[in-house]
This record gives structure tokens, sequence and C-alpha cells, in this order.
């Protein structure tokens, strides 16, 4: 075993207590990377808010960027020294993950909120107290997490590591539901319903894939600015303004091709369906608490509207992560745009950020080795 710093959640709502733990050597397909830089996600938040009923004591963090230190004895996708961002985990041998992608895995849950690993063990422990960890298969709230090689991506060491982690998750997402799982055509239209960092991530991907009319909503004037500098052809200010009643004036009263709804406001999502066009798809990213019931008008779905939930942007991490590293040293995918760097000392100081908006996305950069 080996020590690592992370940040323990010990009660549901309650900060995170930074505390000397001690890591599981790995077994031999897993791998242990000294943490970077991690992203600090909304669903890092509602599962410490037990919106999920994940255990506690728990490690959280599910965004991680960082350098291979010590491989298992037969890992064969990565080697001490390669520097990788940290993804979701997936069986990779159920129903879904032969068909789709990984986010789709049977064992979705139990693999990335059950704090274990699959055999039901413990990878963090305080002395005689097992921590639950394996949180997405990384709990990276920390200076070294255990990971699998499955769920890692060998990255080119000249990109800034430091901030590379929110690709395997919410970059990845907003991004991914636009290029692959909405599919965005080129001359098409598509409104984005929350422009947080999974909502810019979204207007990035659209302006990449050449849609033409792409519109912003949200009650934040400051990131609605943003989305225009990074291609939202128009925002409206959802507290101000209908935001269906806009966006049918904005399309001579058609509706838009696409939407994505990222807020988990059941309220904004039937505004997402009810401003498609004839034909049009919805898809909802944000995850609100469980048993959230959405609402639909019959005649605006029965007339060939399509709503779907969306997984991690259907993204398979090895392959996309690295497409959106490409275009963003092409300048065309500038996700950087939304990062703000805080030390781990500060980590509830980060979280308390996401949460009130202040800042898109809070990275914890850790201690330098």
């Amino acid at each position: 075993m080996q020590t690592t710093t992370a940040a323990v959640v010990r009660e549901s709502g309650g900060q995170v207590h930074l505390e000397e733990l001690q890591l599981d050597d790995p077994r031999p397909h897993e791998v242990v990377v000294r943490v970077v830089g991690t992203g600090v996600c909304h669903t890092d938040i509602i599962c410490r808010d037990q919106w999920f009923p994940v255990p506690l004591p728990l490690v959280l963090g599910h965004e991680g960027s960082g350098v291979v230190e010590r491989v298992g004895a037969d890992v064969t996708l990565v080697e001490p020294g390669d520097h990788v961002v940290m993804s979701l985990h997936s069986c990779g041998t159920c129903e879904f993950c032969r068909t789709a992608p990984p986010g789709y895995c049977s064992s979705h849950y139990d693999l990335n909120f059950s704090g274990r690993r699959p055999d039901g063990s413990a990878t963090l422990h305080r002395g005689d107290e097992e921590i639950n960890g394996h949180f997405f298969a990384q709990s990276s709230f920390a200076t070294h997490a255990l990971v699998t090689e499955y769920n890692v991506v060998k990255v080119t060491k000249d990109a800034p590591l430091e901030i590379l982690g929110p690709l395997g998750c919410g970059i990845q997402t907003g991004a991914g539901s636009v290029m692959n799982s909405l599919a965005v055509e080129p001359g098409k239209s598509i409104a984005v319903f929350g422009t947080g960092a999974v909502g810019l991530s979204a207007v990035m991907a659209a302006v990449v894939s050449g849609s033409t009319r792409i519109i912003g909503i949200d009650v934040h004037e400051d990131r609605l600015n943003l989305a225009s500098e990074l291609g939202a052809t128009d925002v409206i200010n959802g507290r101000d303004t209908d935001a269906v009643e806009a966006i049918m004036e904005l399309t001579s009263g058609r509706g838009v091709d696409y939407t994505l709804e990222t807020t988990a406001v059941a309220a904004v999502a039937r505004q997402a369906v009810e401003s498609l066009a004839l034909l049009g798809t919805c898809g909802l990213v944000g995850v609100p608490p469980a048993g959230t019931d959405l609402t639909l008008d019959f005649h605006s779905v029965l007339f060939g509207r399509f709503v779907r939930g969306i997984i991690g942007g259907d993204a398979r991490a090895q392959l996309f992560i690295p497409t959106l590293i490409e275009l963003w040293s092409q300048g065309r995918f500038p996700f950087d745009r939304l990062v703000k760097a805080y030390p781990l000392s500060a980590i509830n100081e980060a979280i308390e950020d996401a949460e009130s908006g202040a800042t898109i996305k809070p990275v914890i950069e850790m201690p330098a080795a």
C-alpha cells in the first residue's frame, strides 16, 4: 500500500476533509495514477448530497488526469510515465457494452457508484477503517488514484495535463451529446438549455459540427456572454423571457432541429421538448433527484418529436478524448476557457463555486510530486 492525501466526505451535504489514507496496491488489471488535476462535476455534488444512495465515508472525484506510476502484472494498455485522463468504468462484456457506448453498461451503477470493486473490496483505508472509494473506478479527489487499465485514456504529453481531467466526464458529455448522440448535421439548428460546462461544451461542439443556428439559454448573463464568444448565434435569458416563445420567434415558428437539456429542471426539460421542430430530437443529460417526474404534452411528442436520455455523450473515451484534444490544439474547441484552477487545500471552495455557478468548471490542482 501507499499513502494518498484524499478529500473524504463523511456526512450528507457536508464539507470534504483532507485525510491521509492508504491506497491498495494495483491488482493485475489496475493502475496507480499520480493525479495532476481533477474537475469538480455536478455528479460529485449530488452524490455528496445523497441524491444517489452512495455509501459514506467516500472519496469522490471522477474527472481526473495524471501520470501512471504503477501498473498491475497483466496491464498492457498503459505503462509508467504515460499521461492519462480517467473516465467512467464499464464491464465490457454485457449485452449493452458489446452493442452500445460504455455509459449504458448493465453494471453501470455497481461499477461507478458502489464505492467498492466489483468483488466488494475497498481500495482505500484509514488504519483499520475502510473508506469507500473506486468512485467511477478512480476517486480522483486525491493525490493518487487506483483505476483500471480500461477506464484510463492515454494522451499526448504535449497537452496541458492539469486541465484535461474534465474531458473524462462533463466536457465529453456536452460535446459527445452533440457530435455522437444527436449527430448534429451541418446547417441544422440546436438550442442548448443551460450554459454551464456541459452546455458550453455542446455549443463549441455545435460550431465544430457546422450548425448554423446555435441558441444558448441560461439565467446568468456572464455565461450567455461566454456562449456568444464561443459560437452561439443567439442567446436567451430564461429569467426574463419565455424561452419557447423566443426560440419560435427566432425560427419563424418552426422550432429547432435539436435541443439539449443540461439543467436537470423538469420544467426546463419540457421547454426543450416544446422548442423542437417536427421530427426534432431532444437530448436529456441533466441528472435530477431520483423520482423526478417529467410531464410532456402528449401531442408535442405525438407529431414525430423524439426525447432521449444520454449518458457520457455516447462517447468511447479512448477515441473521443484524443479527438477533443486535437480540436483544442487546432483552436477549434477552446475548453480551457471554462476552467479555473484551485489548490487541493481549497477544494471546499471549489465545490461551493461549482454549486453556486460562480465558476463554470473548477479544477483541483494537486501538489507537485
